[in-house]
């Protein structure tokens, strides 16, 4: 790992993509490969993030066990300085930092983006999400232009590959994640899936499978455990392990620093 922690930041203009669910089992996952995780939640009035981190330390405290987890902090009333400065002073020693911003237009999530080392864009599977990063052909479906959304990434990854040498950083990754996938029509994901490659060869993102909607993840909020916390959720079902699985290749995916050796302490708990 560099002295500097690996920026992964969450983000989509758009509400009710998985955002914040995706966010906590990715920080958890790394957690439980022995990473240290520093979380960040700019959007102080849902702390989804936050909320999910508390209720895992309370099922701590509860039942007298120990889990990996990561320390979540709220950013309220900071410009983008006091943000950094923030992220600086409570990610010391940390090799990951995750940051989960608001679903919505935010000047402190645009900025989040534009200084990630790993943007990860979950959006479900239908073109009223793909609206954010471009706008399709009502008859072919072919992409007619980007949205502001992606422009700005673009922008924010030009001038990434401009300075990335002198300040010793590699270029921005950006993910964009399909969550949802079993609840969209064949034909229908099948366009998705042809705009996506498109618009994914005129900005540069990659696509990766995420999470598929299963009650298990609004099941498991108020207790804060996640799907990795095995021994401690009862008997799991079969949908419950495809799950895990699914989160699993999420993870592999994302090629973060370091997976492979995360992923074989994970196996051996």
């Amino acid at each position: 790992m560099t002295a500097r922690p690996h920026r992964i930041v969450f983000a989509n203009e758009k509400g009710g993509t998985g955002k914040s669910t995706t966010a906590v089992h990715v920080a958890v996952a790394l957690a439980f490969g022995g990473a240290r995780v520093a979380a960040f939640d700019l959007d102080h009035r849902q702390r989804t993030m936050c909320r999910y981190f508390e209720n895992r330390a309370e099922t701590m405290k509860r039942r007298g066990i120990e889990l990996p987890t990561a320390q979540c902090h709220v950013v309220e009333d900071l410009d983008e300085a006091g943000m950094e400065a923030l992220i600086a002073a409570e990610s010391i020693g940390a090799d990951f930092v995750i940051i989960d911003t608001p679903g919505r237009d935010d000047p402190l999530a645009r900025h989040a983006a534009t200084m990630s080392d790993t943007l990860v864009t979950p959006m479900n599977d239908s073109f009223v999400d793909f609206d954010l990063i471009g706008q399709v052909e009502s008859e072919n479906f072919k992409v007619r232009k980007l949205s502001f959304y992606a422009e700005l990434i673009w922008e924010a990854r030009l001038k990434r590959s401009r300075t990335s040498i002198e300040q010793n950083r590699a270029q921005m990754d950006w993910v964009v994640v399909r969550n949802r996938t079993g609840y969209t029509e064949a034909r229908n994901m099948a366009r998705i899936e042809q705009a996506l490659t498109e618009m994914s060869k005129r900005v540069g993102f990659r696509v990766a499978k995420g999470l598929s909607e299963r009650v298990v993840y609004r099941e498991l909020f108020p207790s804060g455990l996640t799907l990795l916390d095995k021994g401690h959720l009862g008997d799991l079902g079969t949908s419950h392990l495809v799950a895990r699985q699914e989160l699993r290749g999420l993870i592999a995916t994302l090629r973060l620093p370091g997976s492979e050796a995360r992923e074989k302490a994970a196996a051996a708990r």
